[in-house]
């Protein structure tokens, strides 16, 4: 997998120090799973984290807590769940939204398909199957949208993302993605405010599908 968009430094800091919503945190969990080069920044971001915490001063705590976090040393560990085998091409981070059987697809228009995974305060993310050579509907952003490529490639203001890359856009970008010509193209979206849609049917449709 030739991996090209990576996660910036700074988006990697913050999923380190917990502090992606959890739609944003799932793209870049799985964009990990597929991607060795951003495994290591992300393994150094532990690190820098774990040294700086070296660094602070320590302080009291109390003699119950300290027994307290002493007898849970002493506990039996609970037996590990399995997870399910996914089918391809979904990385393990998606498997508390769906099991072995895969994502439930529904129509939104020109045989693409969307299954929407979370869609609440803290944003929304999604599955997106775009037939090859068919366009998303050109649309700006009024928050940030990151896009991870699952199955085959887009085109999107004359950048190719194919399986393993990342999109990362802002207020500042207005787009239409093109799914490549040879295969269909698979990819999971988190945003947490609507998209800017300039034709009117994607603007009329948008409350129906979520987006």
């Amino acid at each position: 997998m030739n991996i090209r968009h990576h996660i910036d430094e700074a988006t990697l800091a913050a999923f380190a120090a917990g502090q992606l919503a959890q739609p944003f945190a799932v793209v870049v969990a799985s964009h990990l799973a597929m991607c060795p080069v951003c495994q290591r920044a992300y393994r150094e971001q532990i690190a820098i984290g774990g040294a700086v915490l070296d660094q602070l001063p320590g302080k009291p705590v109390s003699q119950g807590l300290k027994t307290g976090v002493m007898d849970m040393l002493d506990d039996t560990p609970a037996e590990p769940v399995p997870l399910p085998t996914l089918p391809a091409p979904y990385p393990l981070p998606l498997s508390q939204y769906f099991g072995a059987e895969g994502p439930k697809w529904s129509a939104i228009g020109m045989k693409a398909r969307q299954s929407i995974l979370q869609n609440d305060a803290n944003g929304s993310l999604r599955l997106l199957y775009i037939p090859q050579g068919r366009a998303v509907p050109d649309h700006g952003h009024s928050g940030p949208e990151f896009t991870l490529v699952l199955k085959g490639n887009y085109t999107a203001a004359g950048q190719t993302y194919a399986a393993g890359d990342v999109e990362i856009a802002d207020e500042d970008v207005e787009h239409t993605p093109v799914a490549g010509p040879d295969e269909p193209c698979i990819c999971l979206a988190a945003t947490n405010a609507p998209l800017r849609f300039g034709a009117f049917l994607p603007r009329i449709l948008q409350p129906l599908l979520k987006i």
